[in-house]
């Protein structure tokens, strides 16, 4: 392969596989990163990372590839196996501290399966994230705001009634 960066000595061969077929596909098409980019959902930026193996592609990326090469349907959906056998053999960044020491768990103590499902799927856009849960203090917080918001209000009202 021409102009590619030597991929990782430590990357699974799933993934080492998966990411040289990318590479062969990207230059099938003949189109330059930038080019790539403007052509998809996805910056030059993301498709550096994709075709170096720093990052596992989207399934949707992967598809806009195999449409913008002009692949038929069946050779498609072998590209998807290939990425479904990557994503699974995919190095996954050391855990944090905080999750190491037994993750992040609900009030009775069970994990979150959606963002559990979210932070096992590297794939998933951020928008498609889960919200987040603020802590209680937070909500008491909030709450605290709202009532001396609504104090103040009654006071000016009462002033407002008062001065006439």
């Amino acid at each position: 392969m021409s102009g590619w960066q030597a991929l990782p000595d430590d990357l699974p061969p799933e993934v080492r596989h998966f990411v040289e077929q990318l590479r062969q596909l990207k230059d099938r098409t003949g189109l330059s990163l930038v080019a790539l980019g403007a052509r998809t959902a996805y910056s030059k930026s993301s498709w550096h990372r994709y075709l170096n193996a720093t990052q596992p592609p989207p399934r949707q990326a992967v598809a806009a590839l195999c449409r913008i090469a002009g692949l038929d349907t069946t050779d498609a959906e072998r590209f998807g196996v290939r990425w479904e056998l990557a994503v699974e053999a995919w190095p996954r960044p050391a855990a944090e501290p905080a999750r190491a020491a037994g993750g992040e768990r609900g009030e009775r103590g069970e994990r979150d399966e959606e963002s559990e499902r979210y932070e096992d799927d590297p794939t998933l856009p951020w928008w498609d994230e889960p919200p987040k849960e603020r802590p209680s203090g937070m909500n008491r917080l909030l709450l605290a705001a709202a009532l001396l918001l609504v104090l103040v209000l009654l006071l000016a009202l009462a002033g407002a009634v008062a001065s006439g």
